[in-house]
């Protein structure tokens, strides 16, 4: 390996202990409460090194939200191979929680956690959160063509499935269901998803 790309892997490395040791802060501490100083402390190495790979602690989380979306969006084109519409949003569901219970830390951060969206509204390349909203924006538009959903706003519809998902996983990944077995809370979640859209199909929601 020469030095360039020995570098280059130094680099990576450096960056993706930083984002590792950030996103564990956050989650652990709150966003606010958490300093550039902070994080270098938990890295060893002066805040000056953090600076070179990051502008602000909002650059940070912005990189950490980018990683989760990605993630996130890879799993939802895996759908794209199931033809029926409600089918589809089913297995869409399957795949959101899916990752929620496979990431917690990522989902956390993504959507529950408490933090400043400045960020995500200041910047224009912010591509894998809308792409991962407007995915499941048009299964719902399918869905509504197809006569499984009434027409209306669209807006509304998406957020009402995506609210109903995100309901669930979060309700597990913040301790909320300790009355069932953990070891059965994935098929719950599953279960509980397979209810709602059985009720969408018999037009009953």
């Amino acid at each position: 390996m020469g030095t360039v790309e020995r570098r280059e892997r130094e680099k990576r490395n450096m960056k993706g202990l930083i984002l590792k040791r950030a996103m564990g802060l956050f989650l652990k501490e709150g966003f606010e409460k958490v300093t550039i100083r902070r994080i270098a402390d938990e890295i060893e190495y002066s805040p000056a090194t953090i600076y070179l790979y990051f502008t602000n602690k909002d650059e940070i989380l912005f990189a950490l939200h980018e990683q989760g979306f990605e993630e996130l969006y890879k799993r939802q084109e895996a759908v794209l191979s199931t033809k029926d519409p409600l089918d589809r949003l089913k297995r869409h569901g399957r795949v959101y929680i899916a990752f929620a219970l496979e990431k917690p830390e990522y989902y956390d951060l993504m959507f529950i956690m408490r933090a400043p969206a400045r960020k995500f509204v200041e910047e224009e390349e912010w591509t894998a959160g809308r792409r991962s909203y407007e995915f499941l924006r048009k299964n719902v538009e399918d869905c509504i063509a197809a006569g499984y959903l009434p027409g209306g706003n669209l807006d509304v519809a998406a957020f009402s499935v995506w609210s109903l998902v995100h309901g669930i996983v979060s309700l597990i990944i913040r301790g909320r269901c300790s009355m069932f077995p953990q070891e059965k809370i994935k098929a719950i979640a599953e279960g509980a998803l397979e209810y709602s859209m059985s009720r969408i199909r018999k037009g009953k929601m």
